[in-house]
């Protein structure tokens, strides 16, 4: 692989001061939707969910306490400012994570495929939690309306699917109107957030004792493995974590940071004292303490605020996993999709509408089947924490290899972390009788998706060079002046740049004749997120018309082949689009007993590849200038 300091761009784009108010207004619509209303249901779970602890004075200070120091620690300090230090080019998540880590050569090959599972396995469970994260705030906000009057109670469900199935038909367009309109929405949802809890906090002033961790030391003494099983409920105040990381290439860092310390942190903060303030001077309203936290004129305004917050919080999510799955195709870990780039702008806000759909479907079903967010909450939390431990042990890696930190200072800086992750995992993992093996079976069944279908390309690409004859050999032939040459341009996409294409041993034998030029273009995706335009085309010339072009694209960029195609005249190899046919093979593939893959597999990666969308729509190649040729490959 090529250097990657040459071929990616220097930096990401600095954010220019007058765009940088808008852009956290839409990051604030965007990103915070999903930690921004964890209020709703955080604390309710803790003192009444299936695992509720006592409403007691002790018992409160200490929850209040842990909810203060999760936030402070693992979100303000290790994502904001650490993980969000690890942008790879100005983009995030799980797998720009793992592409980071893997940008410097390992020591073995061993280390190299556990940093490539640990990022894919990461990646997997991002999907679980988005999945469920739509439903569980979507119906905590609804479920408001039970505290007024039981009238509703049969409405919440069918309410909750209306609101969801809305949300994701505007998906299309795209994530800077959406977050425009969300933005001020969620502007409003922090300032009632904040208002609501002084309001409480005057009352029972007492509460900010909790910003005191000897508290939390105090529960856990107490309570002792009924402290250590409420620390399940108190993750979901971090729920929305990895999507604030995931979704840095739409915004980038300096909006997300802004809009973290400068409101949504104080005002979640705010309202969580407020709520403990609550509970300390009525127990009784553990049922449900953030709508009781409202007083009763304002209860069905601040459901419908509510409804609108959680609507926006699966926005995260949503965005997040579109940005996921573009990274995932380009790194080879899934078919071509079809994405739809929704601002002249940002590269990275784009549209996928088979994700898109797949995903409603499955959060509609998740409604339908669980029916309450408490009992979602159960689901809830062991898809977040696993991810939280693969992107924790990811940047250890990004510290010690790529930022050159000394072991001692990864150890002191990394350890507390993960520490406090693989305990909020070992009390999440309580749950999996109860509904966490919900996010676990997705992840599973992606996790095998995916390597099947990274595990099957290069299969196939093997079979392709094994049956190929060396390009060399073959220009030779072609110079004895043997074969009929016609005028113009033939362009043959192959993965092998060494060999004759298929479809180009099928051109000469169905048609018996050759252009004048002919190219052997190859397009790869390195990983690096973007590619800088001076390193995009390498052409070599073989001789008797013929060459070899070698396209390069990040992982974050759309491979477009007929704008690169003009980055070849300096090169020496101009083309006119009306004189040039493309030539792509379409590959009939067949199970076989071969050494490779297991058959089982085998069928699947066909099958996979029969929904991959077609080449030449996804590499941008003008569709009056294709000829398909079909071949038949034995794996």
């Amino acid at each position: 692989m090529p250097n990657d300091a040459a071929l990616a761009v220097a930096d990401a784009p600095h954010t220019p001061k007058k765009n940088l108010t808008t852009l956290t207004l839409a990051a604030l619509g965007v990103v915070y939707g999903d930690i921004g209303t964890s209020p709703l249901y955080a604390l309710r779970e803790c003192f009444s969910g299936p695992h509720g602890i006592i409403a007691t004075e002790a018992n409160v200070l200490g929850v209040i306490s842990l909810i203060i120091w999760s936030l402070l620690l693992l979100v303000s300090v290790k994502y904001v400012a650490f993980v969000l230090r690890a942008d790879f080019r100005g983009e995030g998540g799980i797998l720009a994570l793992m592409a980071l880590a893997c940008s410097r050569r390992f020591a073995t090959r061993r280390r190299h495929w556990s940093v490539l599972i640990l990022g894919v396995f990461g990646a997997t469970l991002f999907y679980g939690d988005a999945m469920i994260t739509p439903a569980i705030s979507v119906l905590s906000a609804i479920e408001g309306l039970n505290v007024a009057t039981t009238v509703f109670e049969p409405w919440v469900v069918p309410l909750t699917l209306l609101v969801l199935i809305g949300l994701f038909l505007v998906q299309s367009h795209g994530t800077d109107r959406v977050g425009k309109f969300f933005g001020p929405v969620m502007l409003v949802w922090f300032g009632a957030l904040a208002v609501f809890g002084v309001a409480e906090m005057l009352k029972r002033p007492d509460i900010l004792a909790a910003v005191h961790p000897r508290h939390a030391y105090f529960f856990f003494r107490d309570n002792q493995w009924h402290a250590f099983v409420t620390l399940g409920a108190v993750f979901l105040v971090m729920t929305g974590g990895e999507a604030l990381y995931a979704d840095m290439g739409h915004f980038g860092r300096r909006p997300i940071r802004r809009a973290w310390f400068a409101l949504v942190l104080p005002a979640i903060l705010l309202n969580y004292f407020g709520q403990g303030a609550l509970l300390l001077a009525n127990p009784a309203a553990a049922e449900n303490p953030f709508y009781l936290l409202v007083p009763a004129p304002l209860l069905y305004p601040m459901v419908g605020l509510a409804t609108a917050a959680t609507v926006i919080a699966s926005q995260a999510v949503i965005s997040g996993v579109f940005s996921l799955t573009r990274q995932a195709m380009q790194l080879g870990y899934a078919p071509r999709m079809s994405i739809e780039h929704t601002s002249a702008a940002e590269i990275g806000q784009i549209y996928i509408p088979a994700v898109n759909w797949t995903l409603l479907v499955a959060v509609l079903l998740l409604v339908l089947g669980f029916e309450s967010s408490s009992r979602l909450a159960a689901a809830y939390g062991i898809a977040v924490t696993l991810t939280m431990v693969i992107t924790t042990l990811l940047l250890a890696v990004v510290t010690r290899r790529v930022w050159g930190w000394h072991p001692a200072l990864v150890a002191v800086c990394i350890l507390p972390f993960l520490a406090a992750d693989l305990a909020f995992l070992g009390a999440n993992a309580l749950k999996i009788p109860q509904g966490g093996w919900f996010p676990l079976v997705v992840s599973a069944l992606l996790f095998t998706f995916m390597t099947t279908w990274k595990r099957g390309r290069k299969l196939l690409a093997r079979r392709l060079r094994e049956e190929a004859i060396p390009i060399k050999l073959f220009v030779d032939d072609a110079a004895d002046g043997m074969i009929q040459r016609v005028s113009g341009t033939a362009i043959f996409l192959t993965s092998n740049p060494d060999g004759v294409p298929h479809t180009l041993l099928h051109n000469l034998k169905h048609n018996k004749v050759m252009h004048e030029r002919v190219v052997l273009l190859t397009v790869r995706t390195e990983e690096v997120p973007f590619v800088r335009e001076d390193k995009r085309v390498e052409v070599e010339t073989i001789g008797s018309g013929f060459y070899r072009v070698h396209m390069r694209f990040g992982f974050t960029e759309d491979p477009d082949v007929q704008a690169a195609l003009a980055l070849c005249g300096p090169h020496g190899l101009q083309f006119e689009l009306m004189e040039t046919t493309f030539f792509l093979g379409r590959e009939t593939l067949i199970s076989t007993s071969r050494p490779g893959m297991a058959r089982w597999r085998e069928r699947l990666f066909i099958a996979m590849s029969r929904s991959s969308a077609r080449a030449m729509d996804f590499f941008n190649i003008p569709i009056n200038r294709v000829v398909e040729l079909g071949t038949q490959i034995e794996l």
